[in-house]
């Protein structure tokens, strides 16, 4: 289906340069007053207009592409991801989809590294995280009611405060600006992303330190992700590890916990949180 859409992108781009009249109505319609009648050389019209257009078709492409990439997975492949949302980026930083694209590389890009247990991932994560901040900062801006760059903006954040910790995360004033990111998200579709805004606010009152944290509140967040239909995927198994950590805090829930990690081995092949469930079921 996308390589259809790419096909019919690049049809539709040559029916538009080889008539000269789809161009000159455009510029005619905007520079001529009603009734007047003018004579343009067709060959001048599509020199002002072709280029334009060729831009626009080689953005949208290079997003179909990054979009595919990072679909795929893999460093190499959020690396090229990225390359082509900046490449976009650079000819129009006002595009939208290209900044919250970016940040969505950004994101998985560093978190990869933490889960491929690089040595370096912690400086990884400060990098990408502040780079996915600025482009998904950049997105909010430009469509405030969109999820897409309050989402990607929290995420950032969540990767960055990973390799710097939570109380330098706090120092620098970020907790407000990603609970409104976060709720804001969760406000315009909380479904977005396999239902990540509801797993991620419920992860933010979890780990927060007190007296700022609300467990309560994680609990209730946690509990509705928990009911959707996302919960038990590939994709989303670090819940399983999450919401195990805040039921092993008391001692009735410890049970549900214990099967929460069990069951991420028959969720997942992903080392990283087979690991990090095993290490939690050693401490139970």
């Amino acid at each position: 289906m996308k390589k259809l859409a790419i096909g019919l992108l690049a049809f539709f781009l040559g029916v538009a340069l080889c008539s000269p009249s789809l161009w000159a109505g455009d510029v005619l319609s905007q520079t001529e007053p009603e009734g007047a009648v003018t004579q343009a050389a067709p060959e001048a019209v599509m020199t002002q207009k072709a280029p334009d257009g060729l831009v626009q078709a080689q953005e949208l492409m290079d997003l179909v592409q990054a979009q595919e990439l990072v679909e795929k997975e893999g460093l190499e492949n959020f690396k090229k991801a990225l390359d082509l949302c900046t490449k976009a980026l650079k000819k129009d930083p006002n595009n939208f989809k290209a900044n919250w694209m970016a940040a969505k590389a950004c994101w998985f890009y560093g978190m990869y590294t933490q889960e491929l247990y690089f040595t370096d991932w912690k400086d990884i994560c400060r990098l990408y995280g502040k780079k996915g901040m600025a482009y998904a900062g950049k997105a909010i801006i430009l469509y405030p009611n969109r999820v897409e760059g309050h989402f990607w903006y929290g995420m950032n954040v969540g990767i960055y405060t990973d390799s710097v910790s939570i109380i330098t995360a706090l120092i620098e004033g970020l907790k407000s600006k990603v609970q409104n990111s976060f709720e804001t998200a969760y406000k315009y579709d909380k479904y977005y992303e396999h239902g990540g805004p509801i797993a991620a606010l419920g992860r933010f009152w979890a780990i927060l330190p007190w007296p700022l944290n609300d467990k309560k509140l994680a609990m209730k967040y946690y509990r509705e992700f928990h009911k959707t239909k996302f919960y038990g995927l590939p994709y989303t198994v670090q819940f399983n590890v999450y919401f195990a950590e805040l039921l092993m805090d008391n001692r009735k829930t410890r049970k549900e916990a214990k099967a929460l990690l069990e069951q991420v081995p028959k969720i997942s092949k992903n080392k990283y949180w087979n690991d990090q469930a095993k290490a939690l079921l050693d401490d139970m």
